[in-house]
């Protein structure tokens, strides 16, 4: 057995040199991934700003479209389409928010491990489903039999956004402390009560925030709305019954097809409208979702 010398220098066995330039590259590679990837985002950010900023104004955001049913024409907002959005994704949320919630509730509370887990693996695919199909099975199921409307580009939103409040709420359901639940069964109180007066309740920062996150992504969807209500309409209407919904990204795609300038940059103005909504909704929902983390963690 060799004797250890303090003086002697260690040196890197050959296995040790390879595995950490191994490391060196994965960790290259993943920061190369990662600037790429916010680099992308910031050129399609960058130039959205660049086209569509000199169309901000009060007027672009408070005006109904100009020229009535004339086209390329210069002037006039996009009032109308941004009241359409919020009436769409309201009654979306309408839809799926108590469903979702009862979801939730049913696999938190009552359902066994055995009977949860398809319900959340088809949740789940439900959630990763292309939101063109989507479409498709809402203009099946409505549109075929009934033509495009407002309620059904509605419900098309909805199915889209039921998977994402469904597991936000199951996420904070399973963070509030079981000893609250405990200590209210020791109290004689049902299971019902419980749920209702104890465990909502304490869940109901992550069940809102799951909601405004669920709202801004319904805000953006296009491929469901081009299927189930893309008739184009300069007035603003609230009869969500009616096939003519203004909205904020049917504008955008039809602006951007028509052959006017002056369309075109409507198009970039909107377009940048939707995303400083998007991205309000989700830094909201992230604060929203992180303060209701360590709340429920304080106790």
């Amino acid at each position: 057995m060799g004797t250890f010398e303090p003086g002697l220098a260690l040196t890197a066995s050959p296995r040790l040199r390879r595995r950490q330039r191994t490391d060196r590259i994965m960790r290259a590679g993943a920061t190369t991934a990662a600037i790429l990837a916010v680099a992308v985002l910031g050129v399609m950010i960058g130039s959205v700003v660049v086209h569509g900023a000199s169309q901000l104004s009060l007027s672009f955001l408070v005006d109904n479209p100009a020229g009535g049913a004339l086209v390329g024409v210069a002037g006039g907002g996009i009032a109308n389409a941004i009241i359409g959005s919020a009436l769409l994704v309201g009654v979306a949320t309408a839809m799926a928010l108590p469903m979702g919630v009862l979801i939730a509730i049913y696999l938190t509370e009552f359902a066994t491990p055995r009977t949860a887990r398809p319900i959340r693996l088809a949740l789940d695919l439900l959630n990763g489903l292309p939101t063109i199909v989507t479409g498709i099975f809402v203009f099946g199921l409505l549109v075929a039999s009934h033509g495009q409307s407002g309620i059904a580009a509605s419900f098309a939103l909805a199915v889209v956004i039921l998977p994402l409040i469904t597991r936000t709420t199951q996420e904070m359901l399973l963070l509030v402390p079981k000893d609250l639940r405990d200590a209210s069964h020791a109290l004689g109180v049902s299971r019902w009560r419980t749920i209702i007066g104890v465990v909502l309740p304490g869940a109901l920062g992550g069940i809102l925030t799951g909601v405004v996150l669920a709202v801004a992504r319904a805000a953006g969807e296009t491929a469901p709305l081009l299927l189930t209500c893309s008739i184009f309409s300069n007035r603003t209407t609230l009869n969500v019954f009616g096939a003519a919904i203004p909205n904020i990204p049917i504008d955008i795609f039809s602006y951007s097809e028509s052959p006017f300038p002056a369309e075109h940059a409507k198009a970039w103005g909107a377009a940048l409208v939707l995303i400083v909504l998007i991205l309000v909704g989700n830094l909201t929902a992230r604060a929203m979702l992180a303060r209701q983390r360590r709340r429920i963690g304080g106790h």
